[in-house]
């Protein structure tokens, strides 16, 4: 099954943007809101580079276990402003899931990527999760990324697809060995 992330204010330098979530192809998921602006690689679950970001914002380190993998494909853009709403999109998807599996709604990681309205749905999406005790594994490639930039430069909408098909749920207690025969 594949989806489309719509996303809301995320920040770029000194700009702040917002990401909304919704489906590829319709469907309404709720909003989720970010601040700062990233950076990172292509390459699946690899942490933040502080390259392109400012130099006086200290972003976190943010670690996905092998039994996840997120991937982004085509994540990348000439435009300077463009790349560093998808490095926060990206970072803040990836802060979401390492919460899910840490059992974390409360996780510092994403409340950096969110403004309060948004850290508080992201609290809630969380729970979803680990209300019942669940963590997700497997894989999940993010694609399709869209980037539109308001005229002033204050505000931008990030939407992207995901496809969910090799992406799973299991209760936290399932051991590794478990998990790793999922996986493959």
């Amino acid at each position: 099954m594949a989806r489309r992330a719509l996303t809301t204010t995320a920040a770029m330098v000194t700009v702040t943007a917002a990401l909304l979530l919704t489906a590829c192809g319709g469907g309404d998921s709720p909003s989720d809101d970010i601040n700062g602006a990233g950076s990172g690689s292509s390459s699946p679950s690899a942490p933040a580079s502080s390259s392109s970001a400012a130099p006086e914002v200290k972003r976190p380190v943010i670690k996905l276990p092998s039994s996840f993998q997120l991937t982004f494909e085509n994540w990348t853009s000439s435009g300077p402003v463009e790349q560093a709403v998808l490095n926060d999109g990206k970072e803040q998807l990836r802060a979401g899931y390492a919460a899910i599996i840490e059992n974390d709604p409360d996780s510092k990681d994403r409340a950096f990527y969110d403004t309060k309205a948004g850290f508080l749905q992201s609290q809630q999406w969380i729970r979803t999760y680990t209300d019942k005790n669940l963590t997700v594994i497997g894989k999940l490639p993010v694609f399709a990324p869209k980037v539109s930039i308001a005229k002033n430069k204050t505000a931008a909408s990030l939407s992207y697809c995901t496809d969910e098909s090799k992406g799973y749920t299991t209760t936290q207690a399932m051991n590794v060995q478990e998990i790793q025969s999922i996986n493959r």
